[in-house]
């Protein structure tokens, strides 16, 4: 129970708190970049060199994001898949054993099966939140270095409230609603026929 609290800490806490904790590890020097800082003491790189322009550079500004991204989805993905694993019957288990499954087979023929329903549920809803996220990547690099970060979400952003071009910035967000509205019903189409097999 201990164990599962503390899974949740990083999906309960602010994203902004996340953000601004996350914008001072990434710091480019040494001293005040945690990051950096770790992995120079693990050998990757050397206090000699120069360190990782995390949200400065364009070629790691976007594995910055992810990082922080997986950091905040995954407690809550682990959520939905543990419930799904505490409602898979007891009893299949023991007829596994029975039969004289091992625990690969039983992971293979009986876990995976029973949790087809939540990992659908675990893609659609880490798809959506991931595809629409606007305050981590506008509080970690507003779309920047030279627009190496930019999405459909910040991108309409930029275009409706810093540039003031409203209908530009209107088609973005209705592109955006579009592409989220697709994926809702293709989980729709996918859930009706797991009910019609069942």
């Amino acid at each position: 129970g201990t164990l599962k609290s503390l899974n949740l800490v990083p999906y309960m806490m602010p994203i902004a708190v996340s953000a601004l904790t996350f914008k001072n590890m990434f710091q480019t020097s040494f001293d005040s970049g945690v990051i950096n800082y770790l992995l120079a003491k693990i050998g990757i790189l050397s206090f000699a060199g120069e360190p990782i322009g995390w949200l400065i550079d364009g070629h790691y500004a976007m594995w910055a994001i992810i990082i922080v991204n997986c950091w905040i989805g995954i407690p809550f993905n682990m959520l939905l898949l543990g419930t799904g694993l505490t409602n898979i019957p007891e009893e299949l288990y023991e007829a596994g054993s029975i039969d004289g499954a091992n625990k690969l087979q039983k992971f293979i023929y009986i876990t995976i099966p029973q949790l087809k329903t939540s990992m659908l549920a675990v893609l659609m809803l880490g798809f959506i939140y991931t595809f629409k996220v606007f305050d981590l990547v506008y509080m970690l690099t507003s779309g920047g270095p030279n627009n190496s970060t930019e999405l459909l979400s910040t991108y309409a952003y930029r275009l409706s409230f810093k540039e003031f071009n409203f209908s530009e910035g209107a088609a973005a967000a209705c592109i955006l609603f579009i592409c989220l509205a697709i994926v809702g019903l293709f989980y729709l189409l996918l859930v009706r026929s797991e009910e019609g097999d069942a």
